[in-house]
């Protein structure tokens, strides 16, 4: 069946089930057929909400998910989602085109995207207005299988459809607004991770190895050399008892998961503290 026959079938049923919770699928499914993807996630944000995963295709051979992380403050490192909320991007984009120098050799790539086993991954960034957007992950996990200029050229040119289409569905299917501004308040804990124990400066470094940066970019970043950065980075790690980016970036998401009714400051005051001792009788 020509493209352009595959494409006006899916739009016809995308309009018919716009509002239910077939959608989701209904759009993967056209995508699908229009570009070979091996994985396909569909995650919602909804105003300052927090993210709720809407599409997602188990493992065929049981492998564990990392969604659960994910969507209770991994998000907050993620490509797609810095692309969406700090530089305003909408449409098609690449994994490797969003990602910092480095971002291959960080714990967050290894915990969400190796572990996934994608090779490539593109997305498309839908805002909703109010903050909210959806991103839509495509991936392709066969060896040596990556997109081509010609598919990528394909999704870029149905972006229009799908972004009226997916603005349509979760207008209809919006709930009401909590006032809790719970991503802010994310945001917040990821920029005050750490402060209560390190220096200003030990702060931005570690922030900006969270994000993915290399130790140059960090340094072109701070304008400060890369022996600098090196040097801030081992006595934040010393400070906080870890040894390794994947032991800062586990600190960081276990304080974070296990903040209670969070407001403001450092998850790191409440999570080092020692539990209460039973009075003894």
């Amino acid at each position: 069946m020509p493209a352009l026959s595959i494409f006006s079938k899916h739009v016809a049923e995308l309009i018919n089930t716009t509002g239910s919770e077939s959608f989701p699928r209904s759009m993967v499914a056209m995508l699908r057929e229009l570009v070979p993807v091996d994985d396909a996630t569909v995650i919602a944000y909804p105003g300052m909400d927090m993210p709720v995963i809407e599409y997602f295709e188990v493992p065929d051979e049981g492998g564990n998910s990392t969604l659960d992380r994910f969507v209770k403050g991994a998000f907050l490192l993620d490509p797609f989602y810095l692309a969406a909320t700090r530089d305003q991007h909408a449409g098609v984009f690449r994994l490797r085109d969003l990602s910092p120098t480095g971002f291959r050799e960080t714990e967050y790539y290894k915990a969400w995207y190796r572990d996934s086993n994608f090779i490539d991954e593109c997305g498309f960034i839908v805002p909703l207005g109010d903050q909210g957007f959806v991103n839509i992950a495509l991936g392709k996990t066969a060896a040596r299988s990556t997109f081509s200029k010609r598919e990528l050229n394909t999704l870029a040119e149905i972006y229009p459809t799908v972004e009226a289409l997916c603005q349509r569905h979760w207008t209809e299917t919006a709930g009401s607004d909590t006032g809790d501004n719970l991503r802010a308040k994310l945001h917040s804990a990821l920029e005050a991770f750490g402060s209560s124990l390190l220096t200003d400066r030990e702060t931005q470094v570690i922030n900006l190895v969270l994000h993915g940066h290399s130790t140059k970019t960090v340094a072109d970043k701070l304008s400060i050399s890369m022996e600098t950065v090196k040097l801030h980075r081992k006595h934040a790690y010393a400070k906080l008892e870890v040894s390794s980016q994947a032991e800062l970036f586990y600190l960081f998401l276990d304080s974070l998961m296990s903040a209670q009714d969070y407001e403001s400051g450092d998850t790191l005051v409440a999570y080092m503290q020692p539990p209460p001792r039973n009075p003894s009788r």
